[in-house]
């Protein structure tokens, strides 16, 4: 059970570097749209390691509570579902709000679906 405990241990702590990597990038990046990608993608990645640790703690260390693994198996889910579907729209809300990248873009393919 210890190699076990050392496991969920890393799991917590590699999530801790990407919430630490997803701050940094929020504080680093230049626009809008660069900015949201430091504060989504990076952040889901970390607490999905954060809920497999939780989720393994509640297997073994809890004598297979599976109320608890199921509960952290739906909220998984539901971060792997709702981060990117809400990144999208707020990305979508903005460019039609006017903001655009510092850098120009090579093609616009959201300005072509959107105004085409």
């Amino acid at each position: 059970m210890t190699a076990l405990r050392i496991v969920i241990d890393v799991l917590i702590g590699i999530s801790a570097i990407f919430a630490l990597a997803g701050t940094i990038g929020i504080l680093k990046m230049p626009d809008t749209f660069s900015r949201m990608q430091a504060s989504t993608c990076i952040p889901t990645l970390g607490t999905i390691c954060a809920l497999l640790g939780a989720l393994l703690y509640a297997i073994f260390f809890k004598n297979g509570d599976a109320g608890s693994a199921v509960k952290i198996a739906v909220i998984g889910l539901m971060i792997l579902v709702t981060n990117p579907l809400g990144s999208h729209a707020i990305a979508k809300g903005a460019y039609k709000a006017g903001v655009r990248p510092e850098k120009k873009m090579e093609t616009d393919d959201l300005g072509r679906d959107l105004y085409d």
